[in-house]
């Protein structure tokens, strides 16, 4: 495919995050990203059929390939370690509960991925029924794990030295109980993982509707949610649970038992994922202890790490 170069428009606000939380070299890849997306739409002979949109950390481009007339997305993301496996879980699930992977260029953390709809499970009022849908979707993905992807069991040394190196470092923000605990579900179930390919950050906007397109584009035999941006680790399934609390926080912090709303949210995800209601309790905790400490190092709203705060000490 040769002829004018695609003109690819990169947000202004996708633009402005990148630079802030990357510096220059964030900015030295903004400036190769037109024509990077040029080059691949026509590697992979795509035209661009709507605005360019994005998440954190990449665009994705809304294309049709030109040879069959498929709806398809381009995704572009920054370089980073934590977004090189999310090829190789797309692979391995081969369209089984999440979008269909096209092409991938590794090299350039590019993809091209089946296109789902813009409704989320987000955009589902009745949050036990998202959980449920979500705990049933991480159960789906739930499958043995090829060689080569990042096992979290190998991982739990570092993650127990983090958690205490932070807490001194940022002045133990949280009581030492809530920390105590975090640690030892980290050194407790840490060793004790399935080897599992998982998610990693399966919340609502992370799960697509599948027939927002409709059958015809998507094919009658495609599921009706579909995750998206997964990270490809490898582990215990209950350890997708922490975002599922985190997308909603409002409704649990305001419950007249926190706690007893926050175990009873886990246990429609535990039930739905078949995951142990424990296991799923333990690890939310000690994640949200390490998201409230990455909150308050990097500057996260103050609304935010306080309400990750009280999630973790109301899971202790």
């Amino acid at each position: 495919m040769t002829g004018t170069p695609i003109d690819i428009d990169v947000p202004e606000g996708f633009a402005l995050s990148t630079v802030q939380r990357e510096g220059e070299r964030g900015r030295a890849w903004l400036a190769t990203l037109p024509d990077l997306a040029d080059e691949l739409l026509r590697r992979w002979d795509c035209e661009p059929t709507a605005a360019v949109t994005h998440g954190q950390v990449g665009i994705v481009v809304p294309v049709r390939r030109r040879y069959d007339g498929t709806p398809a997305v381009l995704k572009i993301s920054f370089p980073h370690p934590g977004n090189m496996h999310e090829p190789d879980a797309f692979a391995v699930w081969a369209g089984r509960g999440a979008v269909r992977l096209y092409e991938r260029d590794d090299e350039r953390f590019a993809m091209l991925l089946e296109r789902a709809g813009a409704s989320s499970l987000a955009d589902v009022e009745d949050t036990d029924e998202a959980v449920t849908v979500a705990g049933r979707l991480a159960r789906r993905l739930a499958v043995p794990a090829p060689p080569g992807l990042p096992r979290m069991s190998s991982l739990v040394a570092e993650w127990e030295c983090e958690l205490r190196d932070e807490d001194l470092e940022l002045g133990s923000p949280l009581p030492a109980r809530v920390v105590a605990a975090a640690m030892a579900t980290v050194r407790e179930l840490g060793v004790d993982q399935p080897d599992t390919l998982i998610h990693g950050d399966l919340h609502f906007t992370n799960v697509l509707r599948s027939e927002a397109l409709g059958s015809e584009a998507l094919g009658p035999e495609r599921e009706p949610w579909l995750a998206i941006d997964p990270k490809g680790y490898v582990g215990d399934p209950a350890y997708d649970s922490i975002t599922l609390l985190r997308t909603r926080f409002e409704p649990l912090l305001t419950a007249p038992d926190p706690r007893a709303a926050a175990l009873r949210r886990l246990a429609v995800f535990a039930d739905a994922a078949e995951v142990d209601r424990e296991r799923a309790r333990r690890w939310a905790q000690a994640r949200a202890v390490t998201a409230a400490h990455w909150g308050m190092r990097h500057g996260d709203p103050a609304w935010v790490v306080k309400a990750t705060e009280a999630l973790a000490e109301a899971l202790t």
